[in-house]
This record gives C-alpha cells, structure tokens and sequence, in this order.
C-alpha cells in the first residue's frame, strides 16, 4: 500500500480534522472584543488584520556588515478578519510571506499572502468558508488537506526554490524573487495532499528530513529528501496517542519527537484545537526516538508532562541523545488564542524554560538540565544541525510590559548555561532570530544573528542585526520599515 493510501486507511485527514455537520463558529463578536481591546492596548496591533501587498526600503541605522548578502525569508499569518468576523486563533490566519533583501548596505522588504485555494475561495466568497485550527467554520465542503492550507508556518529556500509550510498539508511554491504563488508542491505522485511539516532539517550534505501527521492518526511518516530534491526515502512509523507534535529533532544517528499528553475528543462541532484534551494529570510527555538508518521506532522515553512547540537541536553523546526543547508547563494550545479576542499572552517566569535532555538508552531513563528562563524560539547555526553544538538562540521576556512579550534575544552557551542576552524593553515585541554564519566561519559565533522586532509604540516593523559574539552590545544594524507587516513564525537566510 502507497503512503497515502497507508495514511487516510487509518482514518486520518478530514475527519481527524473535526469537519462535519455544524454551525459556522467564526464571529463578529471576536471582532468587536479585539478592537474594543486595541483602542485601549498598543500591543495588539502586531496581531492586526493585514490587506493587500506590502513593499518599501527600510531605513539603516547603524550599519549593516558588508559581508552580510543575501535574503531573510519568513512567513506567518496574516489574515485575521474577513466579513465582519474575527478568527478565534492566531494560528488560524492566512500565510502573509515575507523577503528582506539584503546588499550593498540596503535592505528592501516585500511581503504577499500566499495565495492558496483556501485564500482564493474565501476571497472571492467575500468569507471564510473552511475550517481553522483553532476556529470551527463549515460553508463548504473539504475535498483534502490542501483545501483547508493557509501555508503560515515557515519559508523555505531548498534548492534553488522558495517553499511556504504549513502542519497538515503540502508544501506550496513561491517565486525567490516576488513572492507571487507558483502553487501546490508535490514531491512525489503517491504524496499527494500528505502532511509535510513546517519544520524540516537541512543535513550537512544537503538533503532534507521532514515529517507529517494528522491528529488522532497515531502515524508519523518520514520523508527522505536529497540535495536535488527528489524524495529518496519515505516511512509509516505508528505511535499511539499521537495528537500533537510540531517540530522534531536531528542527530547524527535518530529523528527525536516529543509527544505531549493530549487527547482526541471526536466532536463535528469543534475546531482541531478545541478537540485536543490536555491529559497531563495522567499521561507523561514522551520522547520518541526513530532510528535513521531503518526509519522504525527504537525507543520511547518518559518525561513530567508538559506541552512543546519547538525544539532546537540533537547530537549523540556516547550512548545518550542530547537535544534543546522548550518545554511549557500545562497546556498551551488555548495561549496563541488570546490575542485574537484582545488578550494579551503571559510570559511570567515559570511558565516556560529552555532545557537540554538527555536520553540514555541503556537505562531508559531521561535526565533534564535546565538552560534557561521562560522562552521560545530556538535556533542553532545551520552548520552544527545534527552535530554536536555549544551555542542555542532564543527569545525570552525581562519582565517589562508585565512580562506579556518576548522582548529579548539571547545566545546560551549550552555546557556552563550562561546567555550572552540584549533587551529591547517596553513597546517591543520581538520574533525568531536566527544565526547566519560569516563567510569561513569556524565557531558558532563567527556569524551574524538576524532578526525581527516589532516597535509597537511606532506601529514599525524592524530588522535586526547582532554580531554572535557579542549580543549583549545590542543590534549593530537596524533596519527599520515605515508600515508594520505581520508577525510571522519562522523563516531562514539565504546567502548570496
């Protein structure tokens, strides 16, 4: 049986998703809520409705490095709004994707939605008509995964082509240069509509590993990608309960997946996230671990429970696996929510932390050690993927703005766990930073970190620029547009 007939045979795809018979959930209240909240709070406008195309030249301050060329892509939602209504989750808009193009000490910015059936029908229709991750719509019927993909995840240069990821469905094509939507990417015949994350690792030669699954499926499938991409390798690897997993890790021998204690509540009348049950009281976080060489499980560990988005890195270590995680306590899925209704998220110390865990598979035992604060985001320099690694980029907040932003950038040193760490302060919220190695580099400093802050008080989007080595000196560059662009999730540079 072909993978994608594996996949839906275990009664994954439309029906894992919640679509059925029900009323259409999206509101005008929401709506209401929101820009009543807005009037009142600067800080929501980063989660504002976008319209249209963006594109200008940012404004330098200070001074961009001469060998720092090539383009910063990114992508996140963008559309929250459309008829009178108002999405219930941030994770639910539309992909707005996004290019800083960076040259001869300037910096351009563009920025399009992604224009996906999804997007094309629900404009035309003047509404949203298909179900949201976090918001239960029914207007019209769902053919396949690719019908609901709002394409808001992560943008991916592989190749020599641009790629817009998403969590359930396929990977959509984008022009390098405008942006403008070349269409749905499939890999191979058999793949068609399969879930291909939004979170795939480039090895050393090239190549890519990524995976997809579907909530309530209890399936991960595997995918093999080499340098030229042409899909070399794929796998079926069952695991129970198996309801939410966002990103992975790659070491030199294993693909690591933590699995947090969520259920599957079967209802027609919710979105995807509503169905997801925290179970943390009874069922622990699990790290499963896929042997590389024959893609089939080869060990499952327990942690104390808690939720998890992202994952930095992983490298062998003797006998043991290490890898970063940021790991959240209790449920997290309802926090990306509160912003659509005019709520701010909550940062507070203790609610988040940035670990390494090690995962002994002799004992069977995992051990954590504690890296950092409340956080999120991690990032490693693109040449230690999979290798061993001193150096881990994240977000954290410093308790300004009562702790309710990510507000600084840090690089931890990952054995002695001291953070090299700059602080924006009040009326910024900052995103994804990733390290962008110089010409030659020989260490995991030896590069730029890049990245992205939102001044609210200005209603600007800037670019930011550090040197590694020294992070806590602040940005060398800023690159500062004169309109706001949406907030995005995850992005990568492409070197020129």
């Amino acid at each position: 049986m072909n993978p994608r007939r594996q996949f839906l045979s275990r009664g994954i795809g439309l029906a894992a998703l919640g679509l059925g018979a029900g009323p259409a959930l999206a509101d005008s209240a929401t709506s209401g809520l929101f820009h009543q909240a807005l009037e009142r709070d600067p800080r929501l406008s980063v989660y504002a409705d976008t319209a249209g195309e963006l594109a200008g030249d940012a404004v330098v301050h200070g001074r961009l490095p001469a060998d720092l060329n090539g383009v910063f892509y990114r992508n996140g939602p963008g559309r929250f709004e459309l008829g009178g209504e108002r999405y219930h989750h941030w994770f639910d808009g539309d992909g707005f994707a996004q290019s800083w193009r960076i040259g001869g000490g300037r910096v351009a910015h563009r920025g399009r939605f992604v224009l996906t059936k999804k997007f094309d029908d629900e404009s035309s229709a003047g509404r949203f008509l298909y179900p949201a991750f976090g918001t239960y719509i029914d207007r019209r019927a769902v053919k396949n995964n690719d019908t609901v993909n709002v394409a808001n995840t992560n943008l991916l240069p592989f190749n020599g082509r641009l790629y817009a990821l998403w969590e359930g469905g396929s990977a959509i094509e984008l022009d390098p240069l405008t942006l403008a939507t070349r269409g749905v990417k499939t890999w191979r015949a058999d793949l068609k509509s399969m879930p291909f994350s939004a979170h795939p690792k480039i090895d050393p030669d090239g190549g890519l590993w990524n995976f997809g699954c579907v909530q309530g499926g209890d399936r991960l499938i595997i995918y093999r990608l080499n340098a030229a991409g042409e899909v070399t390798r794929t796998a079926m690897v069952p695991v129970p309960q198996l309801n939410m997993v966002h990103d992975f890790a790659v070491s030199g021998r294993h693909l690591i997946f933590l699995v947090p204690p969520y259920a599957m509540a079967r209802d027609a009348d919710l979105s995807l996230a509503e169905s997801l049950r925290w179970e943390g009281g009874a069922r622990p976080l699990r790290a499963v671990v896929v042997d590389k060489d024959t893609l089939a499980l080869r060990q499952v560990f327990e942690l104390p429970a808690r939720s998890v988005f992202h994952l930095g890195n992983a490298f062998e270590d003797g006998a043991c696996t290490r890898l970063d995680a940021v790991l959240h306590e209790g449920d997290i899925l309802p926090d990306p929510g509160l912003p659509m209704r005019g709520q701010m998220r909550d940062y507070r110390e203790g609610r988040s932390s940035t670990v390494q865990i090690t995962l002994d598979y002799a004992s069977g035992q995992a051990r954590e050690a504690r890296l950092f604060g409340v956080s999120e985001f991690p990032r490693v320099a693109p040449q230690v993927v999979s290798a061993r690694h001193r150096k881990l980029a994240v977000l954290g907040a410093d308790g300004a703005d009562k702790a309710l932003t990510l507000n600084t950038v840090n690089l931890i040193d990952t054995d002695g766990g001291k953070a090299d760490s700059y602080a924006f302060g009040a009326g910024w919220q900052v995103e994804e930073h990733v390290l962008v190695p110089r010409r030659g580099a020989r260490s995991e400093t030896d590069a730029y970190l890049v990245g992205v802050a939102q001044d609210v008080r200005r209603g600007q989007t800037v670019m930011t620029v550090f040197d590694a080595h020294n992070i806590k000196a602040g940005p060398r560059a800023l690159a500062r547009l004169a309109y706001r662009a949406p907030v995005c999730f995850h992005g990568n540079f492409l070197a020129s």
